[in-house]
Formats: C-alpha cells, sequence, structure tokens
C-alpha cells in the first residue's frame, strides 16, 4: 500500500467510523458515554449470588440511563460521546493543525492526557 493510499484510508476511517458507531448507538438510544458506562460497570459483580447481582445491574441500568437519550444527564452523556470519546479514538489533541505542527508531536500532551480516569477510554496507561 502507499503511503498516500493509507493516509487517505486513515482519514476516511477516522473521519467516518466514530459518525457510524453513534449512529448504532443512537437507534438504541444510547451514546458512547452510556455504553462505555454500562460495559464497565457490568464488569463490577461483587458477589456471585443471582439475587444481588440482579440488584446491581438495575443500579446500574439506571446510572447509565441518565446519560443516555431522554436522561437527566443525556447532554452531559452526548457531549462527553462526541467531543471526548471520539476525539480519544482517533489521537486528535483538540489542537488545530497549524498549533499541532507548530508544539511538535513528542512535546504534544493531549486534552485527554489530563483528565483522571481517561485511560480506559484512550488506551493509554
Amino acid at each position: 500500500m502507499t503511503d498516500w493510499t493509507k493516509k487517505k484510508y486513515d482519514e476516511y476511517y477516522n473521519s467516518y467510523v466514530p459518525w457510524m458507531e453513534d449512529k448504532y448507538l443512537a437507534w438504541f438510544g444510547e451514546n458512547k458515554t452510556s455504553y462505555a458506562t454500562k460495559e464497565q460497570l457490568d464488569k463490577t459483580k461483587i458477589t456471585g449470588d443471582k439475587n444481588l447481582d440482579a440488584i446491581q445491574d438495575g443500579v446500574n441500568t439506571g446510572v447509565t440511563g441518565q446519560l443516555k437519550e431522554g436522561g437527566l444527564l443525556a447532554g452531559v452523556g452526548d457531549l462527553v460521546s462526541k467531543e471526548g470519546v471520539n476525539r480519544a479514538e482517533r489521537g486528535d489533541t483538540g489542537l488545530g493543525e497549524k498549533q499541532a505542527m507548530e508544539k511538535g508531536k513528542q512535546e504534544q500532551k493531549g486534552w485527554s492526557d489530563s483528565i483522571p480516569g481517561s485511560s480506559w477510554v484512550t488506551g493509554k496507561k
């Protein structure tokens, strides 16, 4: 694959895949924030007791439901999904192209690196 082809593929992938993911989740009334929160909370089963797990599932559903469409924090969930998670997935630092060139890649710290607990979104430790 030529460098130009690879670059164009990456550009289109980074532009369209987050949009497609958002549209797919929107069919179910979800956004990336509510979906990721639900996934993380589902991993935190305290006991093996099915009754307690059912209660915990109900609480988890209630919490993540607040970040979904129609929830109390739906605006926050949408904002974090579009401006936070999508940018983190494609490595966007929030700087313009000119600013990024001036700063240089090595010393550049992305906006998501400064958010505590953002490593689960970006995959960086």
